[in-house]
């Protein structure tokens, strides 16, 4: 299971040369590819980084599909044997799971790039590290003009910031925003969530604001909702934000104990197309090609060299620069691996009540 992650600035200096895309080794050119990934601008992204380039540069066909992160369809697939999956972008929860299930293949570095290149926590056993992201909250600049929200408190603060809010409908992050919210430090917070107390403080910080919160379930809502004016603030992926203030909208992103973590590539167990779907993983993560993704969408290289190959003024928008970096909570999976079910069924039934 992972470690907590420690990010230095050196580590995340940022240089100004950005490379070509790299064409990688000769593919058959009849070949076909079915990569799956969460969709909008995030898989738009990852098309242009990607996708487009790899195709043009091989022949190779790739068809593109979206799922919502769960297992089941791939242990459906891999109990029938017949895997239509070649490359899935996970999470590191849907990563270590998958590797413990045996639903994900064991990588093989040697046809990747050295394991020893990447962040720490992001060349896992099954899945190697593609972007590093994070949930943020942000809030409307129209609605917030003066005095607007600058700490997780904020968030909590319906007396002081009123207007409906936005939340993820799971309970992980949420918990530890409000025990955050509710004055535990960010190092005890997972001490403090496995206790009944401390899931009690949890929820009853939660029920402050409970009345306030609409619930958002998909990537593409946030926006959605702030920019109807259904909400005023909502947490949120940071490249999701990142990529409506890039077309206009007046928004403003909250880095105050941002929730980090990461995507990373995995094989689904029992794919057709297995040394197809290494070519594509190693072009992928080739740092030339990794920095290109940046460009698209507000997440961070997890390569080190190819962060240093994204451009400086991009570096601000992203969760590992420093200043963003500061009070940054990392989701501990650990913890969440052994307390998941319990805990949304607990706050299921906070929800119905």
């Amino acid at each position: 299971m992972r470690n907590f992650l420690t990010l230095t600035a050196s580590t995340l200096a940022m240089a100004i040369a950005v490379t070509a895309v790299e064409i990688p080794g000769a593919v058959a050119q009849d070949k076909q590819l079915t990569i799956v990934s969460w969709g909008g601008a995030y898989q738009e992204s990852q098309r242009k980084a990607y996708y487009e380039p790899y195709a043009a540069a091989t022949g190779v066909k790739i068809t593109e599909e979206e799922y919502d992160g769960e297992l089941g369809k791939v242990k459906a697939m891999k109990d029938a044997g017949n895997v239509t999956w070649d490359v899935m972008d996970v999470d590191t929860a849907h990563a270590l799971a998958g590797c413990d299930e045996g639903l994900l293949e064991k990588l093989d570095y040697g046809k990747i790039a050295d394991r020893a290149k990447f962040l720490p926590n992001t060349a896992l056993d099954c899945a190697v590290g593609s972007i590093a992201y994070s949930t943020i909250f942000a809030y409307s600049a129209d609605f917030y003009k003066e005095n607007p929200p600058t700490t997780i408190k904020d968030l909590f603060d319906t007396a002081k910031y009123p207007g409906k809010r936005a939340l993820l409908k799971k309970p992980f992050g949420n918990l530890e925003w409000a025990l955050v919210a509710d004055g535990v430090p960010i190092d005890k917070v997972y001490e403090v969530l496995g206790t009944e107390e401390g899931v009690e403080q949890a929820f009853k910080k939660l029920d402050t604001i409970k009345g306030d919160i609409v619930w958002w379930e998909a990537g593409a809502q946030p926006p959605e909702l702030l920019a109807n004016g259904e909400v005023v603030m909502t947490s949120a992926w940071n490249g999701r934000i990142g990529n409506a203030i890039k077309e206009g909208k007046n928004f403003k992103i909250v880095w105050d104990h941002q929730e980090f973590d990461w995507d990373l590539w995995a094989i689904p167990a029992g794919t057709k197309n297995l040394d197809l779907a290494y070519d594509f993983i190693k072009f992928a993560s080739d740092p030339k090609n990794m920095s290109q993704q940046s460009k698209y969408i507000a997440y961070a290289p997890t390569h080190v060299d190819a962060i240093a190959l994204v451009d400086p003024a991009i570096a601000p928008t992203l969760p590992t620069f420093p200043d963003n970096m500061k009070t940054a909570i990392s989701t501990d999976w650990t913890f969440w691996a052994d307390n998941n079910e319990e805990l949304t069924k607990r706050f299921n039934a906070w929800l119905a009540q």
